[in-house]
């Protein structure tokens, strides 16, 4: 990590220095989780948009959704301060909605999903990390000293 990229994630949104970073700790391990599923998400919705788009454009959709939301939370965790707290927040509450949504839409109407996507049957392709994760962020954001 850049000397800049750590003096910036020291500091609170007034601009003294916080001491802490929201990915450090178990915090670290969010992030991780965050880029990995960031990866997966991402090449997942591209390779199926590029390979057979009109066979389920929405969950491909989704999937690459997904992904952007993924990309955000892992920026928000490894940036610091207030406002990044409160932002990672707000998108952890949204993929929670995503996932529990998704989830329920593909139990309900299976025929509207012909291929799955990250949040499908609760993320339960990728042993339902994806219902865990949001909630294990919004404690540990909660939780993590200010």
């Amino acid at each position: 990590m850049s000397e800049h990229t750590t003096d910036m994630s020291e500091r609170t949104d007034a601009g003294e220095r916080s001491g802490f970073d929201l990915g450090q700790g178990p915090g670290r391990l969010l992030v991780w989780l965050y880029g990995v599923f960031t990866v997966a998400a991402a090449s997942r919705s591209i390779v199926q948009m590029i390979m057979d788009f009109g066979r389920a454009p929405l969950a491909y959709v989704l999937s690459a959704a997904a992904a952007v939301v993924y990309a955000f939370i892992t920026y928000s965790l490894v940036r610091g301060g207030g406002r990044a707290r409160r932002a990672a927040l707000v998108c952890c509450a949204a993929e929670l909605v995503g996932v529990v949504t998704v989830g329920t839409w593909t139990l309900l109407e299976p025929s509207a999903f012909p291929d799955a996507t990250v949040w499908s049957d609760y993320g339960m392709g990728y042993l339902f990390i994806p219902v865990v994760l949001p909630l294990t962020a919004m404690v540990w954001l909660r939780r993590a000293p200010r």
